[in-house]
Formats: C-alpha cells, sequence, structure tokens
C-alpha cells in the first residue's frame, strides 16, 4: 500500500491511499472508535458494511459510525485507490453540539443506507474537497484548520443528502445474511454460540459460518469477539469498571477477555480507563 497522504491525530485521521495490485486476503472486517467517511476514487471492489453489499464506482461515498463493522471486498488486483477520514465525536461537538450533522450516521440501522452517490451532491465535488483535506500543510495547526474547513461542509451536505432521501433506504433487512447480522448485533451482549446461532436460522453450522463470512469478510466468533471488546472499550472510557465491561458486553471469563484484549488494542484494559 502506498500513502499519498496521511494525517493522524487523537481526533482525526485522513488519508490518501492507493495499492497497485490489491490482495483481498490483506482487507479484514474491523470496526473503529470514531466516525467514518469513505471516498471510492479506482479499482475493482465492492464495501461490505455489517451484511450489506454495496458495489463501487469512481465518486461512491460510504459513511460509518463507530463500531459498525465494514470491509472493502476486492475482486481483482486492478488499482485500488481511495480517501477516507475518521473523525471523533469532540471534533464535532464545539461545532455541532446537538450532534444534527451526525443524524446520517447514527439515526439508522446498522448497515443500512451507507452508501451516498455523486448525484446526491448536486454537482459539487467531494473529490476536490478530500484533496483539500488531504493537502500538506508544514505547521500542524494549519493542516488541522484545514481539514476542519472542509469537513463541516461535507458533513452539511451528506446531511442534506440524508434528509433528502426517502424511507426505503433504511428498511428493515430482507436478505438472509442481514437478517443473520441483524440478529446478532441485537443480542451482542448475550450468550452467544454457533450451533444455537445456526439453529435459529434452520441452518447447518457450516452454512451460517459461510453465509456470514460472505456478508461480513470475518467468521461468526470473530465478529462477535471484535464488536464486544470495541463495546468495552468504550465502556471503560466512559468511566466503567474494566470487570463491569467485561462482564457487560458479554465475556464470561476475565483471563479471556484480557487476551483478546491486549491482543485487540495492544494495551491492557486498565490502560483505557
Amino acid at each position: 500500500m502506498n500513502w499519498l497522504e496521511e494525517y493522524n491525530t487523537k481526533e482525526l485521521y485522513i488519508r490518501h491511499a492507493i495499492d497497485p495490485h490489491p490482495d483481498d486476503k490483506y482487507f479484514l472486517m474491523h470496526v473503529h472508535e470514531r466516525y467514518e467517511i469513505y471516498y471510492f476514487l479506482s479499482g475493482d471492489a465492492e464495501y461490505l458494511v455489517e451484511g450489506s453489499r454495496y458495489p463501487l464506482k469512481p465518486g461512491s461515498l460510504l459513511i460509518m459510525r463507530p463500531a459498525e463493522s465494514h470491509k472493502a471486498k476486492i475482486k481483482n488486483n486492478k488499482s485500488y485507490e481511495r480517501f477516507a477520514i475518521n473523525f471523533s465525536l469532540p471534533a464535532v461537538e464545539c461545532i455541532d453540539p446537538k450532534h444534527q450533522l451526525l443524524a446520517p450516521f447514527d439515526n439508522r440501522p446498522l448497515g443500512r443506507g451507507n452508501l451516498y452517490t455523486e448525484a446526491e451532491f448536486e454537482g459539487i465535488s467531494v473529490k476536490r474537497m478530500f484533496e483539500k483535506m488531504c493537502s500538506q500543510q508544514q505547521d500542524t495547526g494549519k493542516q488541522e484548520l484545514k481539514i476542519l474547513t472542509y469537513l463541516f461542509p461535507l458533513l452539511d451536505m451528506i446531511n442534506e443528502a440524508y434528509q433528502a432521501r426517502g424511507a426505503a433506504e433504511y428498511q428493515p433487512p430482507q436478505s438472509i445474511s442481514e437478517q443473520i447480522v441483524t440478529y446478532v448485533n441485537l443480542h451482542l451482549f448475550e450468550e452467544l454460540s454457533i450451533p444455537l446461532l445456526a439453529e435459529h436460522f434452520f441452518l447447518s453450522t457450516s452454512q451460517f459460518g459461510r453465509i456470514f463470512k460472505q456478508a461480513t469478510g470475518a467468521a461468526p466468533w470473530e465478529y462477535i469477539t471484535i464488536k464486544r471488546l470495541t463495546a468495552a472499550k468504550e465502556k471503560i472510557r466512559s468511566g466503567s469498571t474494566v470487570q463491569n465491561a467485561c462482564t457487560g458486553c458479554g465475556f464470561g471469563d476475565y483471563s479471556t477477555f484480557y487476551r483478546a484484549y491486549v491482543k485487540q488494542f495492544g494495551c491492557a484494559p486498565k490502560e483505557d480507563a
């Protein structure tokens, strides 16, 4: 992967990246603690978000909220180029304390209505806005100011497109894969097992695992673990005790939780307190 431009702070992370010969095995399902806006420039790929599959073409824009799983699905090794920005809640609260600009991210079911097209932005060049945000500045303060100068108009554009949409974009999931992912998220912190989940959907465990991985890009238990760990981290950062975060997010055994947490985040749970 070649990073053409990159800027990273606690509140903002923006990058312009290109993979001349992408390989799908290196593009894993993941979740973020921050909001994300992704803009597709070129390649042959689609995007998986919580069981929904979105075809990509130049100019496709996707939005993901914190803990919403996603993955680029590379279809061939044609050069893959994109912009993406991740931003924290505090980064926008100074201007938007009521979180009105975050409605498109927060006020919809997981994996529904993530994709926006150029036609929804009335001829405004989203690509140009990302280019401006990514333009290198010698002074970090100026770089952050430049990013915020274009981030808020971009959020406003997305919000206007969201408000203009009909309810059909946000209907309950229809396909079996979307139903499975929705069900898992609704019961994420309860006692789960792959055999019981498969039985609930009248599938064999192998069928369930295959459908789930095709939908999300991750095996069922990998997905469940990552989502639980992300929720636990947020609880800890919000003041919960480590033990309460462990049990409250579906982990019955602390040692299992601890090892998984360190593996996922590179630090012990108490270090996030």
